[in-house]
This record gives C-alpha cells, structure tokens and sequence, in this order.
C-alpha cells in the first residue's frame, strides 16, 4: 500500500514531521509519500496547499494525510476543508491545556523554532564549535571543559553522535578514536585519564564495522574483517577493564545512542 502525507505549518514544519513521523512508524506495512510544505502564513498560501492536496488526491485517488501545527484557525478551516484526514496538533491539544491551566495562550507563530531565547541558541552554538573543535581527536587540550568524551575505534559512530548531543542537548561533547597503538598496551591514553569520568565507549558489530571502512578504504588493512574484529575486541576489553560504560551502536539510531548515553551516565541536558 501507499499513501501520500503532507506536513503543513505555519512555521518550519519540523515539530509535525516529527511528531507525523513518529506515528506513521507503526504502520510499516504502508509506503508513505512525505510532502512538506512550511509557512503557510496566510489565505493565499493555504488556498495554493489546497490545490496541492486535491491535486494529490486525485492523483492516488485516496485522500492524503495532513499532520498539521497552524495556529491561525482561519488557515485551519481553510485546509479543513479540502479532501484530506486533517489532523492538527496545536488545535488537538492548546484547547485541554488552557482548560487545565486557566488561561489562554499566546497564539503566536513559530515559536518552537524561533530565536526566542537567545541563551539557549548561545549554547546550542557553542555546543556545536566544541564538537567540531575537539572531533575525532584533533586535540585533547579542552578536555576540561567537556561534559562527555566519546571513544571507540574508527567509523563506530563517535562524531555523528556529537553533534546531535551538542544540536539537541546542548552538551559539550568531545570524542577521542583509539587506534592501533592505543589498543596494543591494553591501556587509556594518557589524555584521557584524568577525564575517566567523562568517559563513554561506543562499540560495533565488526561485519558492520567492515562494511562501513570498506566504503571509505577499500581493499586496505583497515578496512580487512580481521582488523575490525580485531579492534572492536580489544576496544571492548579495555573498557571492561578500565569500567567505562559503552553502547553498541550497530542496530541503534543516533538518537537512541545518545538518550542511553545520558540515561546512563546522568549527564544533565542544557537544552529542552
């Protein structure tokens, strides 16, 4: 089967992609068309999402799904009433929360993902310049200043996870590959004693490890069965040893990797 959804706002559409996405994953069996349109600010651009979606129904003849955060109920009604299921967050949940809270909101435009509170964009920046700064290694002279450092062997899913901690949390992540020397004397880098605390390992599948080094460096040592699964037990050795906490990264999601990271460690987030 196939469908076709559409992700509308009045802002950047991110919020219904997220929250449209998440539950379209338990239909697995339905091959979904996604179609984002964002700032459907006023009459005309409402009326020109209309024709797009009557457009579309006829096309697949079935009408489409519509996951939508529109604060202006005129534009609501508006894309109520084309030949779709409308089902709109805002309008399903602002009503019970005002009841609950005995007032009204503010009904302002994207503000979700706006530049409301400059602290927060601040630190979401700052976060972004320290993983980037201190990626994969380049330098272990800021160590201090992290709130967690990475390890693992190369291409185990270090600097992606990084990011999304410093995009999402706000959190001052730091990562560190050990290599070959490292993993030969069984021992922590030297850089990395004094921040034993900070510390968390992320492991692999070697078949997975493999594949992923072999797309980089094919037919190189690094990327031979032999060398990853060679690494992959010693990495895992050292952190039973040295009882650094780690994931396996291999069938987990970059979001699930860092949720079970501050789920185990307690690091608090910056950002909400």
């Amino acid at each position: 089967m196939k469908r076709t959804v559409f992700f509308i706002s009045d802002g950047t559409g991110i919020t219904a992609e997220a929250l449209g996405h998440s539950l379209l994953t338990q239909f697995e069996h339905i091959k979904f068309e996604h179609i984002t349109i964002p700032y459907v600010n006023s009459e005309e651009k409402a009326t020109a999402a209309i024709q797009h979606i009557q457009e579309i129904a006829v096309r697949d003849g079935e009408r489409p799904l519509v996951f939508a955060t529109l604060i202006n109920p005129q534009i609501r009604q508006l894309i109520s009433q084309s030949n779709c299921l409308l089902l709109d967050f805002f309008n399903t949940f602002i009503g019970p929360i005002e009841s609950e809270l005995h007032t009204k909101s503010s009904h302002r435009v994207g503000r979700t993902h706006a530049m409301t509170d400059h602290g927060s964009y601040t630190t979401r920046i700052d976060a972004v310049n320290y993983a980037l700064a201190n990626d994969d290694g380049i330098t272990t002279k800021n160590y201090d200043k992290a709130d967690l450092i990475l390890i693992g062997v190369s291409r185990s899913g270090k600097t992606p996870t990084c990011l999304y901690l410093a995009l999402q949390f706000g959190l001052f992540t730091a990562n560190y590959p050990l290599t070959e020397d490292d993993l030969l004397h069984h021992l922590l880098p030297a850089s990395l004693k004094q921040h034993r605390a900070k510390l968390f390992g992320l492991t692999i599948d070697p078949k997975r490890l493999h594949a992923i080094r072999t797309e980089r460096r094919p037919n190189s040592t690094y990327a031979a069965l032999q060398q990853c699964q060679l690494e992959i037990q010693r990495a895992e050795a050292l952190f039973l040893a040295e009882r650094i906490p780690s994931i396996n990264s291999t069938t987990r999601s970059i979001e699930e990797i860092a949720t079970t990271i501050l789920a185990t460690t307690g690091v608090k987030r910056r950002l909400f």
